[in-house]
């Protein structure tokens, strides 16, 4: 990044967690000091990961290198109750929008958008500044999104996303026990006339798609289910799971319960890719939410 400049770097020594190495090499600075830099995102492991855990693992020989950047501070100019900006650079946007939020716009919604309301953001730097869509969450999931500040990097991002893009990770509430405690979902996927995706074990024409899962806990009624996306086609992980027998809480179009929390039980809260321009590892998480823990709690 030309804005960022790394400050100083320390050696880790011996193994520990992130926020436990920081307070015993870093005397000098507070515990709200360390925090700071952990949430302005200018931790960075070896010159190629960004540090957003407290509880990271670090072995001994990492390099921590801690930096000041320009971007971050812009940041806090953006205020919106369904949006928040995770990281900014000139290249790239990563987003956290809630639930019941578009990614972008409909015929009947236009406005209400994460697009808009980054488009919006742009202009405050200049007329001539947009953003760029290069992936989607449906309305009714939250988590992580990426967006491209040029049509250079969004071209650059979605030729090359099977090879930037190295990990997906989505959390949801199921309905019941899946087969196995982890597995793989396949199944091909394709779309009727009223745009609802259906999922066939057989190759009928459709997309094929993969759905990694792994189980986190049972509690009655329900399962809290970790899924990695191994190929990206339209309502993948809800059609999946519909398809198991377990579909999610609350998605009603996909053959779900209704939900005790008043949501579609489904996050995007992870996403590890390489930058499009840099070339460096960036790995972003947002804790899955609290109103999750109220069906399924997982230590």
């Amino acid at each position: 990044m030309s804005d960022t400049v790394k400050q100083f770097s320390v050696r880790v020594l011996k193994d520990a967690p992130l926020m436990e190495f920081l307070a015993e090499r870093l005397k000098d600075y507070s515990r709200t000091q360390l925090k700071s830099l952990l949430s302005h995102r200018q931790l960075w492991l070896n010159g190629e990961l960004m540090l957003t855990r407290h509880d990271h693992p670090l072995k001994a020989g990492d390099r921590v290198d801690v930096r000041s950047s320009k971007t971050m501070r812009r940041n806090q100019k953006l205020e919106h109750s369904q949006l928040k900006v995770v990281f900014e650079d000139e290249h790239i946007m990563v987003v956290y929008k809630n639930e019941g939020f578009l990614t972008v716009g409909t015929d009947r919604e236009k406005l209400q958008t994460v697009y808009h309301v980054l488009n919006q953001y742009m202009k405050t730097f200049g007329q001539d500044k947009r953003i760029f869509v290069v992936h989607r969450l449906d309305r009714e999931t939250s988590g992580l999104l990426v967006f491209a500040k040029s049509k250079e990097v969004q071209e650059a991002l979605q030729s090359n996303w099977e090879t930037l893009m190295k990990e997906r990770s989505y959390t949801a509430i199921v309905k019941g026990q899946l087969p196995e405690q982890q597995g793989v979902i396949k199944a091909y996927l394709w779309e009727d006339k009223q745009l609802r995706m259906h999922a066939s074990e057989t190759d009928n024409g459709g997309q094929y798609a993969e759905t990694k899962y792994s189980v986190m806990g049972t509690k009655g009624p329900y399962s809290m289910v970790q899924l990695w996306l191994k190929t990206g086609r339209k309502n993948q992980i809800r059609v999946h799971l519909q398809s198991v027998g377990c579909p999610i809480v609350g998605d009603k179009k996909y053959g779900g319960p209704a939900s005790p929390i008043k949501r579609v039980c489904l996050h995007a809260g992870l996403l590890t890719f390489k930058h499009p321009m840099t070339g460096q590892m960036m790995h972003f998480e947002w804790p899955i939410p609290s109103s999750f823990n109220k069906l399924v709690r997982v230590k």
